[in-house]
């Protein structure tokens, strides 16, 4: 399957066919599409349920959302899904938090890892660094912003921006790095570890961490709302534990 980086990206996770009555349509974070992928391939082949998922940041999933773009489920960070709830979008009690994720450095597969386990070894390695790739700021992705603010509280924008490449999303990122653009991408770590060609060197240390919840939950508007609700508890169930671990996801008891 062709991946297009450009603005949000309809992924055709079942068949690439017209939506239907009966299609669950959903609004997703590019944090979560290594991991969905698979989950809706099992999920389509044993209960038949179609998807049509459009997939982007979370600047690009609240324009989305904004312009009214239909949906039935929406997965976002917590903080998006806060403000949608705040407005009334959402339907009341069908709130699931999935879990959480934190940000790490993404190198070449065979590639010496950087230093990154102090926050004065990360500073050192952004400087040090050919090219770095992370979201850019323009795009309103949760790890591009982070990474922005970093790089202000290390007093290295100018440094660090003159050699930047900006992706827009964490696999694009990640992309940029198997590709040679870039000698290193700082982004979220479900956005590394799906990527043939990359590695995760290791996560940011802990001073630096980024923890971001990501939780599932149903717009008011929603056209098929108990598909939505099928999904959910299949995506939440023990049997899919083991999956959200191998994606880098803390289980959903540990977000909260």
């Amino acid at each position: 399957m062709k991946r297009r980086h450009v603005g949000l990206v309809l992924l055709a996770f079942v068949a690439a066919t017209p939506v239907r009555a009966g299609d669950v349509k959903a609004i997703s974070a590019g944090a979560v599409r290594g991991l969905i992928a698979g989950m809706i391939e099992d999920y389509t082949r044993e209960t038949g349920q179609k998807f049509e998922f459009t997939v982007g940041t979370t600047g690009q999933l609240r324009a989305a959302i904004e312009s009214g773009k239909p949906a039935d489920l929406i997965i976002s960070s917590a903080p998006l899904m806060g403000e949608l709830e705040k407005t009334g979008k959402m339907m009341a009690g069908s709130r699931i938090d999935l879990g959480r994720i934190g940000m790490g450095v993404a190198i070449r597969d065979g590639a010496p890892a950087p230093d990154v386990s102090t926050p004065d070894a990360f500073r050192k390695a952004l400087l040090d660094a050919k090219s770095v790739a992370y979201t850019g700021p323009a795009e309103g992705g949760t790890s591009g912003i982070y990474v922005m603010n970093l790089l202000k509280r290390f007093d290295i924008t100018d440094a660090v921006e003159k050699k930047a490449v900006h992706a827009n999303g964490g696999r694009d990122a990640v992309d940029k790095v198997v590709s040679g653009e870039a000698d290193f991408a700082v982004t979220l770590i479900s956005e590394i570890i799906p990527v043939k060609g990359a590695r995760l060197a290791a996560a940011l240390p802990e001073s630096l961490q980024l923890w971001t919840v990501y939780a599932a939950a149903i717009p008011a508007a929603s056209t098929e709302p108990a598909a939505a609700r099928a999904f959910i508890a299949a995506l939440t169930s023990p049997a899919m534990a083991g999956r959200w671990k191998a994606a880098g996801f803390e289980p959903p008891g540990a977000a909260r």
